[in-house]
């Protein structure tokens, strides 16, 4: 009953991102990895999620340390905040939501520090026993706590490192009877993020900027049972192209790829397995490993990286239309997606920005998907 248990929570936190959902009338059969925490890796912001969730080189604001903490040290402004709500998988509840805060400041010229707070509210679930009647309810809560700082090392190089404590509890205050409360646990950790940013100072009409970040870098985790789970180590790499057409007109386009740092699991032919058991890897094996360890080789591992294309037109710093496209192959969680959003700024220190997210196939409980993202930022120059 225990071993039961563990399986269907974590079952619950990663169905409901819809990484193995019914599209478009077939199910998904491939072999996808299979982390939990996946709300780690979920975009926070309006302006990135508007953008097809590319975000990894785009200029810099408080989001930049959910995508690029390293960004936060080409910043000219002293101190930057964001509020960020979605409500998630809102055509199927109601009361699901994620939320992020986020801020840093400036010490001094080229040294940035940082905060960001993941909250992710699963809901009220329904426990059942192994006969199918119920045993009450209990609500499902995630968070990630993290600490950031950002330094240039040259006028075109930054490097940024995050340090976050994660807590996932799947059993919530549920108060089971003849000892099904002690199934479960919180699952806990510490993870660290490191990314790099560069980006050229040029007097040129196109400007561009490359990123790249590796988060979520930490052990396995367990719910209670003897199953131990990778968390969601994610390789993000990007790049935004910028083109200020005149004083009042700018255009960015950006791409981002990500690939999930965890291990494929593997295929059986003729009672043989292909591949690797991530049950017997480590953490840090699974890292490493994820790069050549699919059953199909290479062609495989192309497939589990997935894209996202996006592009932004900015009216007098003031009006942002956004839109952009995001691509997951069909073998591993067939995620696919068209976003849009707008963007307001207010006196150059306030801003409003939202996203919205329109699948392309039928069926999927992330339609309708929408992001509302407040932020603030004081304009005195850095020193």
């Amino acid at each position: 009953m225990k071993r039961v248990l563990t399986l269907l929570f974590i079952a619950v936190g990663f169905t409901s991102y819809a990484q193995t959902t019914l599209v478009s009338g077939q199910i998904n059969a491939g072999r996808i990895p299979t982390p939990t925490l996946l709300f780690l890796n979920v975009a926070p912001d309006a302006r990135s999620a508007a953008m097809g969730d590319a975000g990894v080189a785009l200029s810099v604001d408080a989001n930049a340390i959910h995508w690029n903490t390293a960004k936060l040290a080409t910043t000219e402004k002293k101190m930057g905040f964001s509020m960020s709500y979605t409500p998630w998988l809102r055509n199927l509840v109601n009361d699901m939501a994620l939320y992020n805060v986020a801020g840093y400041t400036v010490t001094k010229k080229n040294l940035v520090f940082g905060f960001s707070v993941d909250y992710f509210d699963q809901g009220m679930f329904q426990a059942t026993l192994d006969n199918g009647t119920s045993a009450g309810n209990f609500n499902s809560k995630e968070f990630a706590l993290g600490i950031s700082h950002a330094r240039k090392l040259s006028p075109a190089l930054s490097l940024g490192m995050n340090l976050k404590y994660i807590n996932s509890n799947l059993l919530g205050n549920y108060q089971g009877s003849g000892g099904l409360n002690n199934a479960l646990k919180p699952a806990e950790t510490v993870a660290a993020d490191i990314s790099v940013f560069y980006s050229k100072p040029t007097t040129a009409p196109w400007k561009y900027s490359y990123g790249l970040t590796l988060s979520n870098i930490s052990g396995k985790v367990t719910y209670g049972g003897t199953e131990k789970n990778f968390i969601p180590t994610n390789l993000r790499i990007g790049m935004a192209a910028t083109h200020e057409i005149d004083d009042l007109n700018k255009l960015t386009f950006t791409v981002d790829f990500n690939k999930l740092m965890v291990p494929t699991p593997p295929a059986f032919v003729n009672g043989k397995m292909v591949g690797t058991d991530p049950a017997t890897v480590s953490a840090i094996g699974g890292i490493f490993g994820s790069l050549a360890d699919a059953p199909d080789g290479i062609s495989e591992e192309i497939k589990e990286v997935t894209t996202s294309v996006g592009a932004e037109y900015l009216f007098n710093n003031a009006f942002a239309l956004r839109t952009g496209y995001f691509h997951e192959s069909e073998m591993k969680g067939n995620r696919k997606y068209f976003t849009f959003g707008l963007g307001f700024k207010m006196d150059q220190k306030y801003g409003l920005d939202f996203a919205y997210l329109v699948p392309s196939g039928q069926g999927s409980p992330l339609a309708n998907t929408l992001r509302l993202t407040l932020i603030a930022g004081i304009n005195q120059p850095v020193k």
